[in-house]
């Protein structure tokens, strides 16, 4: 009897750790749209002290923007927007705003795909604040050998 009772624990042990396992594959594959993120380093700009990363995840047509920055000020809203160009030289018209960086995060969805972003010459910008547009404070260029470094060969 006691063995039959340890087998069912086991059984149901067993079947809640997959169906665990399960949901976060699920997850993943949905938000994900079924292709890797790709994390692009976003660079100090004008002694700002911000820096940190974009993480581009495909979902399907569109693409999700994850901004993530360090030394930002504290309840400033940070214009954010992909900028044809380089960080280098970079068209001031942005192509695609993003939801501004507060705190140190945003997060947006672009309605185009993620290796369109990466094809062409692009790049993910922040600025100081809505009264100082004009001043960049943070920059990363999408290129698209980031997403080659993330692939399995």
């Amino acid at each position: 009897m006691k063995i039959g009772l340890w087998a069912g624990v086991l059984i149901t042990a067993a079947a809640t750790a997959s169906g665990a396992a399960f949901a976060q594959d699920s997850k993943g594959k949905k938000s994900g749209g079924g292709g890797k993120s790709v994390t692009v380093p976003l660079r100090t700009q004008n002694k700002s002290g911000e820096s940190g990363t974009a993480k581009l995840t495909p979902m399907g047509d569109k693409t999700k923007v994850e901004v993530s920055l360090k030394g930002t000020p504290k309840g400033v809203a940070q214009p954010a927007h992909i900028h044809e160009g380089s960080c280098a030289q970079l068209d001031p018209k942005p192509k695609y705003p993003l939801s501004n960086v507060v705190n140190g995060k945003s997060t947006s969805e672009v309605p185009v795909k993620m290796d369109e972003l990466l094809g062409g010459n692009m790049a993910v910008n922040v600025h100081k604040s809505g009264d100082d547009i004009k001043t960049y404070v943070a920059c990363g260029d999408l290129k698209a050998r980031q997403s080659k470094s993330k692939s399995k060969s």
